[in-house]
């Protein structure tokens, strides 16, 4: 019987020990992030618009490169970027339109990592659910936090294996936006507009 109230004794320290703060985990995260930067990352994004409903969007990152599709009304839009160009192919013309980037230095596209980065800073963070895969945690903005363009309140999931995250969503200018099915590893090919995968399309460059 003391053998026994010595090892529960023992693997109670033992788990003290290993036990992680949400802040733990979300910093951790954002570790991981880090390192798989260069990688580039897919994920898909609905941004649910009152009146007009959800809008769902594939989008690729590389780098400075970009990719977006989306469908809308029957219609398929696909748009490459990078820090020249924009191209925007839409099947309802059969056509791709080349333009000058509108990238600016303060702007960032859909679907962006910069959502992931700094969440324990201004917000309270709680553990909502654990399963064996992963946690959830829900983050409440402080009063403290004076960044307008902060969401009041996010959701987000992290695998438990990789620390990667799985999930977040957040309320940003009354529309909900949830990025889920994150992905790392991007090829350059898939960033890149290439003529030869769209032939009969008429090809208007504005630039």
């Amino acid at each position: 019987m003391k053998r026994l109230f010595a090892l529960a004794t023992v693997l109670t320290f033992v788990v003290a020990a290993f036990a992680q703060t949400p802040q733990e985990i979300l910093s951790r995260m954002e570790t991981e992030l880090d390192k798989h930067e260069a990688d580039g990352v897919s994920m898909i994004t609905d941004v649910k618009v009152p009146i007009v409903g959800t809008i769902s969007t594939k989008t690729y990152m590389l780098g400075d490169y970009f990719r977006m599709e989306t469908k809308t009304m029957g219609i398929d839009v696909i748009v490459w970027e990078d820090d020249k160009s924009t191209w925007t192919y839409n099947s309802k013309t059969n056509e791709v339109k080349i333009e000058k980037a509108k990238v600016t230095v303060n702007s960032e596209p859909e679907g962006d990592l910069d959502m992931f980065e700094g969440l324990t800073d201004g917000y309270d963070i709680t553990l909502a659910k654990e399963t064996d895969k992963a946690w959830f945690f829900t983050l409440k903005k402080q009063k403290t936090n004076k960044s307008k363009e902060a969401p009041k309140q996010m959701d987000i999931s992290v695998s438990k294996g990789t620390y990667l995250p799985l999930s977040l969503s957040a309320k940003v200018s009354g529309m909900t936006m949830t990025m889920h099915d994150i992905s790392f590893g991007v090829s350059k090919s898939k960033v890149v507009f290439n003529a030869a995968d769209f032939p009969g399309v008429t090809i208007k460059d504005e630039r």
